[in-house]
């Protein structure tokens, strides 16, 4: 018997983790892989993310190991079209943090060790969970044994296609995208230091970060689901459209991905919440869904406690589900927005829009209020 059980140990269930073992309660994570996956695909650590991280102690940590972004440039034809600063989004973190999500789970799950080794079990794989209304018991096997963990709560932390979710019987509404996209991480290639750079040409997006260790992540938009590109394939492309051409023999990560969002019809259903993919699973483009995750476990935390403590919590678990379903609508929102300035364009249109972003972009508080949205103020 614990207090509260978390199921995925990624960077939101670790989080969620640390936050509720400072203030001195008794958790378990169960996380079914027996290893971190390093080919993960989110990298951007917004503002609001790394004050909430701040709260846990691991901010400072990864500032020091991540590349802070402080610009982003919009270029097409070789011209730079426009510029965004995020040099007013936020007084101690004016910036996007761009760190790999393997290294950032790692630097939690350190922190989560600190508080308590023993709290996070790997190799658990969720079978049957029961609310009897007093106490939550989750059937799992750890280890390839069955063995059952009781809690007074339990949080969904794992992620988009959640077993939790689909066990106590929450529907999803889901949509799809006709967009498809393809990355790599490679040496670094071009002039561009730490900005991030979306070429917006003819053929669609074609987005670069700057990553620690001298390297880029490219991701092309693409028309098709393309598995099966090789490195030298993807660097082809991006030299197709930009005119740069990373150097396939450095590249360190291939994946790709079709786009869809989904969001859960409830975030709360007895003593069982949900958070992070699990409860919303928005567009990787704008990178917004880890740092949504974030959020929700930072508001969900306090409860917790409160509920712990024995006090009624049912109006804020309500307040609670209406503002986190409300941000994932309006990151789902953002995401669509930059999926669509990143769809294809014929020559005359797409200059069209080019003058139009370039001239938004000219308007100094215009251009503070976009970066305010792209960094999710």
């Amino acid at each position: 018997m614990t207090d509260v059980l978390i199921v995925g140990g990624g960077p939101v269930g670790l989080f969620l983790a640390a936050l509720l073992l400072q203030e001195g309660v008794r958790v378990r994570v169960l996380e079914q892989r027996l290893q971190r996956d390093r080919h993960s695909r989110a990298i951007g650590i917004h503002p609001p993310a790394l004050t909430a991280l701040d709260r846990v102690g691991v901010a400072s940590t990864l500032v020091s190991e991540g590349i802070a972004i402080r610009r982003g440039i919009a270029v097409s034809g070789g011209k730079t079209v426009g510029s965004l600063s995020f040099a007013e989004v936020s007084e101690r973190f004016p910036f996007v943090l761009a760190l790999p999500q393997f290294r950032t789970e790692e630097i939690l799950e350190l922190r989560v060790r600190e508080l308590d080794p023993a709290a996070l079990v790997r190799g658990a794989r969720v079978t049957g969970i029961k609310d009897d209304g007093g106490k939550v018991t989750v059937e799992a096997d750890a280890a390839y044994l069955p063995c059952q963990h009781s809690a007074a709560l339990v949080v969904a932390a794992d992620g988009s296609r959640s077993l939790m979710r689909s066990l106590v019987g929450i529907p999803v509404r889901s949509k799809t995208y006709p967009d498809h996209y393809v990355m790599g991480d490679y040496a670094a290639a071009g002039s561009f230091g730490q900005d991030a750079v979306l070429f917006l040409e003819e053929g669609g997006i074609v987005e670069s970060f700057p990553l620690p260790g001298g390297l880029r992540r490219w991701v092309v938009r693409v028309g098709e689901p393309m598995a099966a590109l090789s490195a030298t394939g993807l660097a082809a492309l991006v030299r197709r459209r930009t005119g740069v051409l990373p150097e396939a023999a450095t590249n360190s990560m291939l994946s790709s991905f079709s786009v869809r969002s989904s969001i859960a019809g409830r975030l709360v259903t007895g003593r069982i919440a949900l958070i992070g993919d699990a409860a919303h699973e928005i567009s990787p483009i704008g990178g917004q869904g880890m740092n949504l995750g974030w959020l929700d476990a930072e508001e969900l935390a306090p409860i917790i406690c409160a509920a712990l403590e024995g006090t009624h919590v049912g109006r804020r678990l309500q307040d609670f589900e209406l503002r986190r379903r409300r941000a994932a609508d309006v990151a789902r929102w953002q995401s669509e927005v930059n999926m669509m300035l990143g769809r294809p364009l014929p020559g005359a249109v797409l200059g069209l829009r080019n003058s139009a972003i370039g001239a938004v972009a000219a308007i100094p508080a215009v251009n503070r209020l976009v970066a305010r949205r792209f960094t999710m103020q």
